[in-house]
C-alpha cells in the first residue's frame, strides 16, 4: 500500500490506538527508505509522534521476537 499519505496514515494509525508497534514503525522506516526524503507534512506528523510518545500519551510496543 504504497500512497503519498503513507507515513501520515501510519502516524494516524499509532495516535488512534495509541501504541506505535514493531509493525507501525517498520512501515514507517520503510517508507520513509522507500521515499527518500521527508515531506513538511509528514514531518510534522512525525513529530507529533514523536511528541506525543515523548509526552507518554503512545507507548511503545515491544517487539515479540528478541533475537
Amino acid at each position: 500500500m504504497n500512497t503519498p499519505f503513507m507515513i501520515r496514515r501510519l502516524v494516524e494509525k499509532a495516535l488512534f490506538i495509541k501504541q506505535m508497534t514493531p509493525e507501525i514503525e517498520n512501515a514507517i522506516n520503510s517508507e520513509l527508505t522507500r521515499l527518500g526524503h521527508v515531506s513538511p507534512e509528514d514531518y510534522e506528523a512525525l513529530e507529533l509522534l514523536m511528541s506525543e510518545m515523548d509526552a507518554g500519551r503512545i507507548s511503545l510496543v515491544p517487539s515479540r521476537f528478541l533475537a
